[in-house]
């Protein structure tokens, strides 16, 4: 197999016309596409319908343009959205590709490898606890199998896309007598990506399942993934996964790497990340080497602590913007100025993934 990954730029939500239009020259082949991921310009909250409207959008015209029904198509792609460009960041498409390739691996080095898989449905009283951690390690390895990658250490990248409570689910559980991890619909979005985030620590082997229970997600900070970043959403109720790695099964001078910001300046994360391919971090990256990047993936969330190597922020102070989107924006930033490029999938939300007010970064490159 060999990988291929197109960034394309979207004017809104519902533009589909790069896609199509790599369709249309030859450039993209639908029947390979494994996975779309976007950033989308909404406010990443509950009741940020620019996700759903988008998937919507993307998975109705690459249907059409395989002649196979819609729901073909959501069985066989993961599309994932996340919510919220702020700042100079630009909303975008990620098209990854599993192409069928003749070309007999290189022996020197392993090449990109990717693969999705889905977990069964949850029940809201299922999100944010530890049913969701166990069905997401088992998703994770299930990928992982697929995209032939044998050792976690070839995992840099794992995306969940996740479901979140609303009130209408949360009133359906207490109709059968059940529970819920919290009745506040955008806190449901955490405790969502925390299960997920450390379902992909349990499957990696960051974690050990003694130490998770329902008590652990979102209060033991020490517990998380470097590779993991999941994104709550409104629109499903199972978990998407994607497992990005290296894999000596795997063709194509495509590879990726990783680093983990242990705050949102970081940049020696980006050093490490950039090492797999011989990259030097420069302000911003020389164009020959810019040139070579085909995607930038990120995690953003502020500390908790309410600093940054000891001066106070006020991101977690702010009544009318939430913290995250501030994260946002500032690691975009702080990575645009890098590699000189805003179309970044930095993602807010950094519950388990990576350490307080950090996260895991992740580069995918040509060799």
């Amino acid at each position: 197999m060999r990988a291929a990954v197109h960034r394309l730029a979207a004017s809104g939500p519902a533009d589909v016309a790069p896609l199509l239009d790599g369709i249309a020259s030859g450039r993209i082949d639908p029947g390979a596409i494994v996975a779309i991921l976007g950033k989308t310009e909404g406010n990443g909250c509950v009741n940020d319908f620019t996700r759903g409207y988008a998937t919507l959008a993307l998975k109705t015209a690459l249907a059409r343009g395989l002649g196979e029904a819609v729901e073909t198509t959501e069985r066989r792609v993961a599309f994932v959205m996340s919510g919220g460009t702020e700042g100079g960041l630009s909303p975008h498409w990620l098209v990854f590709e599993a192409r069928a390739d003749e070309t007999p691996p290189a022996a020197s080095a392993k090449a990109l490898a990717l693969a999705i898989a889905f977990t069964r449905e949850f029940a809201a009283e299922e999100i944010g606890r530890l049913a969701q951690i166990e069905a997401t390690a088992v998703a994770v390895r299930e990928a992982m199998e697929k995209a032939s990658i044998m050792s976690p250490d070839d995992v840099h990248y794992v995306q969940v896309k996740c479901p979140l409570l609303t009130k209408s689910r949360i009133a359906e559980a207490a109709s059968r007598g059940k529970s819920v991890a919290t009745e506040d619909s955008y806190i449901s979005m955490g405790y969502s990506r925390g299960a997920s985030a450390l379902g992909v620590a349990l499957a990696l082997g960051e974690v050990a399942p003694a130490q998770l229970s329902d008590a652990v997600i979102c209060r033991d900070v020490a517990l998380y993934s470097s590779r993991a970043s999941t994104s709550a959403g409104v629109e499903l109720m199972a978990n998407q996964v994607m497992v990005v790695g290296n894999s000596a099964a795997w063709s194509g001078d495509l590879a990726i790497g990783h680093g983990v910001m242990r705050d949102a300046i970081d940049v020696a994360a980006i050093a490490a990340a950039l090492g797999t391919f011989a990259i030097a971090p420069r302000l911003p990256l020389a164009e020959d080497e810019r040139r070579r990047i085909a995607a930038v993936l990120a995690k953003a969330e502020p500390s908790r602590s309410g600093l940054i190597r000891g001066h106070r922020h006020v991101m977690l102070d702010d009544s009318d913007i939430h913290g995250s989107r501030h994260a946002r924006a500032f690691v975009g930033g702080v990575l645009a100025g890098i590699f000189g490029d805003t179309r970044l999938f930095v993602s807010g939300g950094a519950e388990h993934q990576g350490p307080d007010g950090g996260g895991p970064v992740a580069v995918i490159a040509r060799r």
